[in-house]
């Protein structure tokens, strides 16, 4: 049927006016995410309030047989939230509402569009926190997180947003309403929760999130090292982590990021002479950082650190970390779009890759900065450029194709907490068989046999579609 007047006229009926925008100009600005140069302005955009409209909505979508995008703030990076042609986008931007936080057994109950921050303010006063920390937490909601399984600084200890999630209100894309609301350590059966999360909007829509929440630390202690070279930084994570050491948050900074960060409002006071700076996050108990403190301080120093400044001062240590944060934006000083790719190494070969991914930019003629989860190994090589000169941005593609290449060439993975979306769809057969796709594509049909949810994103269409031909009965 596709989007008409009367399915608009319906559409308005169950989200009132306000839910439903479908003049071109209210429309453009969801024509993509952050992966800029893939555009395409939806049919429709629904802003329903709560999971009761969401489901009206989905049904009489599905009824007219109308692909839908979920969206939440719109931060991602890989395309994930780019609307496709004729579809209709579905953004949780007015679930704004924290319904419920339960201090004593530390969960709290969130609508999806709860930007990640609020989540984190408004736990506060109860002694608590909730850890999953993207880099775009001043904007990204929690429903994007999930959708993504997004990650942060301090995923190296506390691990991404799956690992939080306790339970969820899901609408399928039939408009029914799954609720898995109730936190539960060892769910029963199929963990459908566990499941959900990361499906980058292929199975659904979840309107309400329960999180686990953690008890705010009695000593943070935020320490930034100063180091003459990238090489010497990544040595000294590998070092950490070979020692067992236990910070919190292990995070690198190149020249080029420095640079951009100094010279812009989110400065945050980082030495432009050093060729890298790494950030650290010691927690726990007054003993605890002091013993954690007495192992990283030596290691840093064997590898060169020629300066170590410590902040315990909450305000002390948001300045040093609005650098890090605020990185990406500070990239516009170099150019107009910025590409950031994401995939994750072995962190032995830390060095070895991201050394890879400079030597791999520079032979194309572009401009690369480095800022990345190095306790982790989640590297985010950052090409600035811009997307109106078509010859440039071939080579941008290129390159992130060769720096993904090589990172499943030493071991690593497609994506650490960015998504597949449309960036990584054509290098999913390089991680995966045919028979790996084979079984997610089956997954994705039992939730939607359709495919309407998202389509054309994570899973290669092709592989889909081998799928069906094999299933029994199929044509």
């Amino acid at each position: 049927m596709g989007v008409d007047s009367t399915l608009v006229e319906a559409l308005r009926r169950e989200l009132g006016s306000d839910g439903v925008l479908d003049r071109r100009s209210q429309r453009v600005p969801y024509e993509c995410d952050g992966l800029a140069f893939a555009r395409q302005v939806p049919e429709l955009v629904l802003l329903p309030r709560d999971t009761q409209q969401t489901a009206a909505a989905m049904r009489l979508l599905h009824e007219a047989r109308v692909a839908i995008v979920p969206r939440g703030a719109g931060t991602g990076l890989s395309g994930g939230a780019t609307p496709v042609e004729g579809g209709v986008t579905i953004g949780t931007g007015r679930m704004r509402s924290v319904l419920h936080i339960d201090a004593l057994n530390r969960w709290a109950r969130v609508q999806a569009g709860v930007v990640n921050a609020d989540l984190g303010h408004a736990c506060e006063s109860h002694g608590l926190f909730y850890a999953p920390d993207p880099s775009s937490q001043k904007a990204c909601t929690v429903g994007g997180n999930v959708g993504e399984n997004s990650g942060g600084p301090h995923c190296f200890r506390y691990g991404n947003t799956s690992q939080h999630v306790l339970g969820l209100v899901i609408v399928t894309p039939q408009g029914e309403i799954l609720d898995l609301s109730e936190p539960q350590v060892d769910p029963q059966g199929l963990d459908l929760v566990g499941l959900f999360t990361g499906s980058e909007g292929m199975l659904g829509i979840a309107t309400e999130i329960t999180v686990r929440l953690l008890p705010v630390p009695e000593v943070v202690e935020t320490w930034v090292a100063l180091f003459r070279s990238l090489d010497a930084a990544c040595d000294a994570t590998s070092d950490l982590i070979a020692a067992r050491a236990e910070p919190s948050a292990i995070e690198i900074l190149d020249k080029l990021t420095i640079e951009a960060v100094e010279q812009s409002v989110l400065r945050a006071g980082y030495p432009q002479d050093a060729e890298a700076v790494m950030l650290l996050e010691l927690e726990g108990s007054e003993a605890s950082v002091q013993a954690n403190a007495a192992v990283i301080e030596p290691l840093l120093a064997v590898r060169g650190a020629f300066g170590l400044r410590r902040a315990r001062a909450s305000a002390d240590r948001a300045r040093l970390w609005a650098g890090r944060k605020g990185a990406y934006g500070a990239m516009g000083r170099i150019a107009p779009d910025l590409y950031v790719c994401d995939a994750v190494v072995p962190r032995r070969h830390l060095r070895a890759l991201v050394r890879r991914t400079t030597e791999i930019c520079s032979g194309k003629g572009l401009r690369i900065a480095n800022v990345f989860h190095a306790g982790d190994g989640n590297l985010h090589p950052n090409i600035s450029y811009d997307r109106r000169n078509p010859e440039e941005l071939r080579r941008v593609l290129e390159a992130g194709d060769e720096m993904m290449r090589a990172c499943i060439e030493a071991g690593g993975s497609l994506s650490g907490e960015h998504g597949i979306g449309l960036e990584k769809l054509s290098a999913m057969p390089w991680m995966f068989s045919s028979e790996d796709l084979a079984v997610m594509c089956r997954v994705r049909e039992a939730w939607d046999p359709e495919c309407r949810m998202n389509p054309g994103k994570l899973l290669p269409i092709r592989a889909c579609m081998e799928t069906r031909m094999r299933a029994p009965g199929a044509t």
